[in-house]
């Protein structure tokens, strides 16, 4: 009988591994770690690079997220809005649209109804402009922030860290980790700027300054 092509892969893997040194590898890991920059320099860090990605940034206080909420996704046209199931619900007080609540059951397709999504963050680099999110309760599942055009997010400065190596510390392991950095974007084959194809088209972050 014909193997198939998974068992041949699979074959010359275990082929591979049994040819290997036995025992643990030790990787140097000589980068720069435990970087720190004051709050100021870290927000001015961090707005360059989500500016030059294409991602808009407004900052604000914490009793000022519902209303800062709320004018972003009134300037964008959002009036179906999906939450994940932790976030706090005061946040979107002051908006007079249609709030939709995240689930398992809710197939992912069905979210592309929505306008747009609010979410939580877990940290941020500020060095990358990368925002990290790790699947927690107000952060809600890969999906919802892949699905609707419009991924409003909010970041606490106290959350952003200077480079890389700093934010990975903060991460836990074993949750599932999704790296934003601005909208959704690739190159089309003349190396045109395309927004939109594996993700939100827009990216607008809310920084809570005193958080």
């Amino acid at each position: 009988m014909t193997p198939t092509a998974r068992e041949t892969v699979l074959g010359r893997i275990r082929d591979a591994l049994a040819l290997a040194e036995p025992g643990e590898v030790t990787v140097e890991r000589a980068y720069r770690t435990g970087r720190t920059l004051p709050d100021q320099e870290l927000l001015a860090l961090l707005t360059d690079r989500l500016v030059d990605y294409k991602a808009g940034v407004r900052t604000c206080t914490a009793d000022r997220t519902a209303e800062t909420v709320a004018e972003v996704l009134r300037e964008r046209g959002a009036r179906r809005v999906g939450v994940p199931g932790g976030l706090d619900p005061a946040w979107l007080a002051a908006f007079d649209g249609e709030v939709r609540q995240d689930s398992t059951d809710v197939p992912a397709p069905l979210l592309d109804d929505l306008d747009g999504v609010v979410t939580a963050s877990a940290v941020t680099c500020a060095e990358t402009g990368t925002i990290f999110l790790d699947g927690s309760p107000a952060q809600g599942r890969r999906a919802l922030s892949l699905v609707p055009d419009l991924h409003v997010c909010v970041v606490d400065l106290s959350s952003v860290v200077a480079g890389v190596p700093e934010a990975v510390a903060r991460l836990v392991p074993e949750r599932p980790t999704t790296l934003i950095s601005g909208p959704s974007a690739t190159s089309d084959i003349e190396l045109e700027r395309v927004e939109g194809v594996h993700g939100p088209r827009t990216l607008e972050v809310i920084v809570r300054t005193d958080v």
